[in-house]
Parts: structure tokens; sequence; C-alpha cells
């Protein structure tokens, strides 16, 4: 188990979104610190140092059949997410690897090496049936550890090569740095880029996604892409009842100021241990409104903190949950986002010359 300063939720850690590293479902054994009243008012602990660990995958590509995601096959280049997002449902994958979805989850990362390899190894197969693509839909591919690693960078070229369709959720403005690849492959008909946008004030980000790009950076991030002919979306998610729902149309509007032409939300979902964390995190910056903020997200779901059910999870049900998405339809229809149904290329996959490999001269 991890040291009792990650498991004590009175001590908030500077630049992280958890606020402890509550153990995963797998684990045995737990152990806790109880308070005796004699310490002394507890500061603010120090930073967390993030620890990159090297992970040589076995296979690259995940396949899917839900019938509520718009995809059958993603990549993620990486384990854990460093933008610590208090409410990302990729947390409790942590477990898995014997570790905390809380803080060990954006402190402890693994990125995988070569999966540029295993893409092409995959990509070559006589049998491999091209589809688009999916990044970020676990992890962000442009986390700030890709800025050094180059994961994500090396992926792309190899889809570029293969001119394979690809499309990239992220709330990052570090893929503005493969602008380049991006612009070329949108003008095949070969991507799609959505961008995260979940709150427009800076406070609420900074508590929420304490690792991110302000949403200015974020508009901006749209405006470069779709200036670049890049077809572009505003994902407003989650969206959280009585913390930052209200800004759903201030957020569609900005983001179609900026160039997005499509969007998308979803509703806050809180599976497994990301429903502790999330009131442990409540409990911790909104104390005044958290039990009205759970009371709306279990009227949304079915009276539980989640619902897992294909085609609920994503939007949720009852009064609150058909209204905000009455609320995005309509605002939507007014600034003409969604009129359009964009469909990538699949029939320029091709399989370029390898190193080595001789042409013919006749």
């Amino acid at each position: 188990m991890a040291n009792d300063d990650f498991n004590n939720p009175t001590r908030l850690h500077k630049g992280r979104g958890a606020i402890s590293n509550l153990a995963g479902r797998f684990v045995d054994q737990i152990s806790s610190r109880e308070s005796d009243g004699w310490e002394r008012e507890l500061e603010p602990l120090e930073r967390i140092e993030t620890v990159a660990i090297e992970e040589k995958a076995k296979s690259i590509i995940s396949t899917n059949g839900s019938p509520d995601i718009p995809f059958t096959q993603s990549i993620n280049a990486y384990r854990g997410c460093e933008h610590g997002c208090i409410y990302c449902y990729a947390r409790p994958a942590h477990a898995y690897m014997d570790l905390s979805p809380g803080l060990d989850f954006e402190t402890r990362l693994f990125y995988k090496p070569n999966a540029a390899e295993l893409l092409e190894q995959v990509l070559r197969k006589k049998n491999y049936q091209c589809s688009p693509i999916a990044m970020g839909t676990n992890t962000d591919p442009y986390q700030p550890l890709e800025k050094d690693k180059q994961i994500t960078r090396q992926i792309l070229e190899t889809l570029q090569r293969h001119r394979h369709p690809l499309t990239i959720v992220t709330k990052s403005q570090l893929i503005v740095r493969d602008l380049p690849i991006l612009a070329e492959m949108a003008q095949d008909n070969l991507l799609h880029v959505a961008i995260s946008v979940t709150t427009l004030d800076n406070d609420l980000k900074r508590k929420l996604e304490p690792r991110t790009a302000g949403p200015a950076a974020r508009l901006r991030t749209i405006e470069t892409l779709s200036s670049a002919g890049i077809p572009t979306a505003v994902m407003a998610a989650p969206m959280i009842p009585a913390l930052n729902d209200a800004e759903l149309e201030n957020i569609l509007s900005a983001a179609h100021r900026a160039g997005a032409i499509q969007a998308a939300y979803i509703l806050l979902r809180l599976p497994f241990e990301v429903a502790p964390l999330f009131r442990q995190w409540l409990a911790e910056h909104y104390p005044e409104r958290a039990a009205h903020v759970m009371r709306l997200v279990q009227q949304s779901r079915g009276g539980k903190d989640n619902q897992s059910a294909f085609g609920e999870r994503q939007r949720g049900t009852g009064v609150f949950a058909q209204l905000l998405r009455q609320r995005f339809k309509v605002h939507c229809r007014k600034l003409g986002l969604n009129e359009k149904k964009l469909a990538l290329d699949c029939s320029r996959f091709t399989l370029p010359p390898q190193a080595g490999d001789q042409q013919s001269l006749f």
C-alpha cells in the first residue's frame, strides 16, 4: 500500500486532483491513519513527483462492440493520466495494476515505447480490416508525459504513412505541436478532433482538472485546429449537476465562435472507485453543495451513483438528464452545430513499402 500521507484525506496535494490514494477493489488489506487529536494543524503537502514506468505492450489496438460508442477500435499510448481530472472514468483501470485509482492514477504513469511498432505490425496483417481508430477514449494522448515520450506522435506518423483514419479527443494544447501531420490527414478526410471543454471558470478548472490547459487555451486550440482545416468538435464533458451544468450553453457558444462545427456532451459518470474519490473531492472543495450535487446525480442514475446500461450511461435518465439533453439539442440547433454528419474515408488505407523492400522493374 501507499504511505499514510497518500491515504490521509485531510491533506491536499498541490497540483493533484484526488484527495487520497483510495484502495482499489482488488486489494486484500488496507491501512489508514487515525487522529488522536494531538497533531498540529496540517499544512498542504508538497507536490508529489510523477513517476513514468516503461510498459512493453503485447498488443496496441483495443476493440469494442458497445452499441453506444461511435468507434470499434482505439489506442491508448499511456496508462494513468497526469491531468488529474477527479471525475475520470479511466481511474479504476489502475486497480488492475495493483495501484490506487486515486493519487497513483495521476502520479504513477505507464507508457508504451513499442506502440508504433506494434501498430505497424497490426496494420500489415493480411486480415486487417480498416476502420477509424480512436485516441483519447481512456487517457489523454497529449497529457504532459507526451511532450517527452512522443508516443502519440509516433502513432500519428504510422497512421499517416498508411493513410489510416483517426479520431482524437484531448483537453491539451500540446496537440498543436503535431499540426502539420494533422492538417495533412484532415485534407484527405482521415481525421476528426474533439477538444474537451468542461468549464469556462478558471477556479473550477484548477480544482476539477488541476494539470490541464485553461479554458481560454482550449478555445484557442479549437481555433488553431479549425483554421488549419481540421474538422473540430467541442466535448462538453462531463456535465456535473449543480457544479458546471449551467455553463453548457456558454461552452457551446464559445467553442462555436472558435470554429467548432460539432458538439457532444456526457453526463457525469462515477463507476467503481471514482464515486468515493469524487465524494471526497466534493466534501473538500464544495462542502456546502456536496449533498445537492449527489442528490441530482442519483436522480439521474436510477437512485445510484452510477448507471452502466448501454444507452443510459452517457446521458442518464430522469428529469434533470432529460432537461440537459433538451438544452443541448436546442442550443446546438440555434448555433448550427452538428448539422452535417461527418464520416472518415477508409478507402485510402494503404501499405507503404517497408525498409529493405525492392521494387520490381517490370
